[in-house]
């Protein structure tokens, strides 16, 4: 029997759901013993399905308290979904086959005959420690981000970034060299320490840190040691554990330079164990990400302490760092559109969680018809849970496009369709007590802009007037063709010309007629420290000028403000971008060999089956060096398909270059989740090489594998 004669059967292909989805599904009778367990239940609990089967799911799984006490069954929820006939959704902690504990969110779902008698129970589960281990770490960045953001004492801020350093990393005791240039030649000097061992380390006399650590911030840059006995680098000043009197109790540690805005390394982090291999990659990135935090608050510091200092030059000081914000333009922009990034990770997790619940929701009811053997309507069910995954894709790439890193790319823009596209964004950015609603100038003209950050102005603007209606209003964005002679140009402070303008209207509170000019000053700002940056609006204004266009406000106290953007029109053509269309893949192969690399199953095997469809033999492996493996035998191989993040220590683009060391002439797909291919080598592709980006249309898939094989 072939695959598509399989899955006609509705068994057949009610198990490959069950058992192929990632959920832990378990199947209790009315006496709560379970009948039924899949795949992900095995993986999860640690036991076979046999070993399950015909066991009370209370008496396998969580039974026992992490701390020794049993569970009586009527303190667990999951069981009391049972004779209480209702849905219970928790979280709870279940203990492994091996003993340990693993907190998982699960739904117990009673099942009912006719008559309404409780016959059985569906338990759903999924491990969740990875997620509360991120939600706290994402807890604590947070709160030394927005701490960091009002702190302005340059003794507070390093202090605060040690003891978080300390706290994420799990470090013995942190360390905070600062450089200061006025002393001591520019040596590093000890400025704080934090953790259990800081009394040793302050024992160790003299702050300075010049001959250990200042090769480290001067050039080396990220260094993290598992072992000082055998690290070259550090291994002399260490003969032997059990150091001398007065030397840091080391044997594994973590140094990461902070670097200012220019470039200049200003200081860095120092994180100790005296245990080896105590430090992580993840804990590495985390402070990175620290020591970014660390290097703006420092930086802001030192401005506010020489504003401070210059009272009467103020407006010297800011004429001169205008000036200099040519050169910090781009890492600024980065900064606010990252704050404003973080203005949606709210309604985001709202609008994923309703994705995602018309995903599961969809399934569990195909599920359930075919468990009944019924299929009629079943496409209806099918086609809710494509919408959905088709609205979270657009989502993704939305945000993906919205975060890149990048100096102006102006394109020809269809700028209508732009706004449209931003409307359902915007929506879930201000919250529903905000109507959004946008007006679309009939023929409007093109515009030759930089999309992303046209988006970022736009959300901008819309996240200051939801400040401004804190009890709900209405945002209109309308578009708008003009002409402007010389008077109404010079009104605008604009050359004569065709113009089309975008502009944000709210119904908030308006701006005060004594700060309508200052709104586009740098750093100036209306809200509290820490709610805002003082640079959303110059950004803007600095981007339209950049862009040729300019941006004004018109506002009235109490009645709401109106920001009009002017961009020049733009006469040539616009390419429209095209909708990928799902549809039968062609039978297109004649047997050739194509290799695909991925360490994702679930992505390897749906592209494994459209090369089978497609009439292509197919070869698989699951990581770097296993696909090297195959690239470097002597077996056929047309093309390589890889995904560019893979396991095993060599990425997508090593494994593909190492392997045209072997096959000069072999052809390359690059698979990313990316918004763009710079994780490939910055954009660089050489020849017979190409990237598509996940999620893909089956088709459109089979459509570039075709392409390339054929050349």
């Amino acid at each position: 029997m072939d695959f598509g004669q399989h899955l006609n059967d509705p068994t057949r292909r009610l198990e490959a759901i069950v058992n192929n989805t990632t959920m832990a599904l378990f199947l209790m009778d009315e006496r709560q013993y379970c009948v039924f367990a899949n795949r992900a239940a095995e993986q999860l609990t640690g036991f076979s399905r046999a070993e399950l089967q015909g066991r009370p799911l209370h008496d396998v799984i969580h039974h026992k308290h992490p701390d020794g006490r049993h569970y009586p069954l009527e303190d667990c929820p999951i069981d009391r979904a049972f004779p209480e006939r209702a849905q219970m959704q928790g979280e709870e902690v279940f203990v492994h086959k091996d003993g340990t504990f693993y907190p998982v969110a699960y739904t117990a779902s009673p099942i009912l005959d006719g008559s309404g008698k409780p016959i059985g129970t569906i338990i759903e589960a999924r491990p969740i420690a990875e997620e509360q281990e991120q939600r706290r770490t994402l807890e604590t960045l947070n709160q030394i981000g927005q701490a960091l953001t009002a702190e302005v004492e340059l003794e507070r801020i390093v202090q605060m970034v040690t003891d978080a350093g300390v706290k994420l990393t799990g470090a013995r005791f942190g360390a905070f060299f600062y450089n200061v240039l006025a002393e001591d030649g520019g040596k590093y000097l000890l400025y704080t320490l934090s953790g259990a061992e800081r009394s040793q380390f302050e024992s160790f006399g003299n702050p300075r840190a010049t001959k250990v650590f200042a090769p480290t911030f001067m050039g080396e840059g990220v260094i993290r040691s598992d072992d000082i006995l055998l690290d070259a680098r550090y291994g002399k000043n260490a003969p032997h554990y059990g150091m001398p009197q007065g030397h840091l109790p080391v044997r594994s540690y973590l140094a990461v330079p902070v670097q200012s805005r220019s470039g200049e390394v200003i200081g860095g982090l120092f994180f100790g164990h005296p245990d080896a291999g105590q430090f992580k990659k993840n804990h590495e990135d985390l402070m990175v990400g620290i020591a970014a935090h660390a290097a703006i608050a420092v930086d802001n510091a030192r401005l506010y302490m020489e504003l401070k200092s210059l009272n009467g030059s103020l407006e010297q000081r800011i004429e001169e760092a205008i000036k200099e914000r040519a050169q910090a333009e781009e890492a600024l922009r980065q900064a606010q559109k990252m704050e404003a990034v973080g203005q949606l990770t709210g309604g985001i997790a709202h609008d994923f969680n309703n994705l995602l619940a018309g995903i599961t929701g969809s399934l569990e009811v195909i599920s359930r018809r075919l468990k009944q053997g019924k299929t009629e309507g079943i496409d209806r069910f099918i086609a809710g849970a494509q919408t959905s995954a088709q609205r979270a894709v657009a989502l993704t790439q939305r945000l993906l496009a919205f975060s890149r890193r990048q100096t102006l790319d102006p394109k020809p823009t269809d700028v209508n369709r732009l706004v449209v596209g931003m409307q359902e964004l915007i929506q879930r950015t201000v919250g529903p007590s905000i109507a959004v609603e946008v007006v679309g100038a009939a023929g409007l003209w093109a515009a030759k802009v930089d999309v992303s950050q046209l988006e970022n102005a736009l959300l901008n603007l819309a996240i200051n007037a939801r400040d401004a209606m804190p009890h709900g209003g209405r945002i209109t964005i309308e578009t708008a063709n003009q002409c402007l002679d010389e008077h109404a140009g010079a009104e605008r402070d604009l050359p004569p010309g065709q113009y089309i303008s975008i502009c944000v209207t709210d119904t908030g509170t308006g701006i005060p007629k004594d700060i309508v000019e200052r709104v586009f000053d740098p750093f100036f700002t209306t809200k509290p420290i820490g709610q805002g940056t003082g640079l959303g609006l110059s950004m803007i204004h600095g981007f339209l000028r950049q862009s040729g266009g300019q941006i004004q406000v018109h506002s009235e106290e109490g009645h709401g403000t109106t920001m009009c953007l002017y961009l020049p029109r733009y006469t040539g053509a616009v390419e429209q971008e095209p909708i990928a269309q799902d549809g039968p893949i062609p039978e297109s192969g004649a047997g050739e060999t194509v290799l695909v690399i991925d360490d994702e199953p679930t992505v390897r095997m749906l592209i494994v089956e459209v090369l089978r469809e497609a009439g292509y033999t197919a070869l698989e492996a699951e990581d770097g060096p296993s696909g090297l493996k195959l690239l470097t035998s002597d077996g056929r191989i047309d093309l390589l398909i890889t995904d560019v993040g893979l396991p095993g220590g060599m990425n997508g683009r090593q494994v593909a270059d190492a392997a045209r060391g072997y096959r000069p002439d072999l052809k390359v797909l690059f698979v990313t989740g990316y918004a763009d291919n710079a994780a490939v080598g910055n954009g660089h592709l050489g020849p017979g090489m190409e990237v598509i980006t996940k999620p893909f249309v089956m088709a459109e898939l089979a459509d570039k594998i075709m392409e390339m094989i054929d050349g």
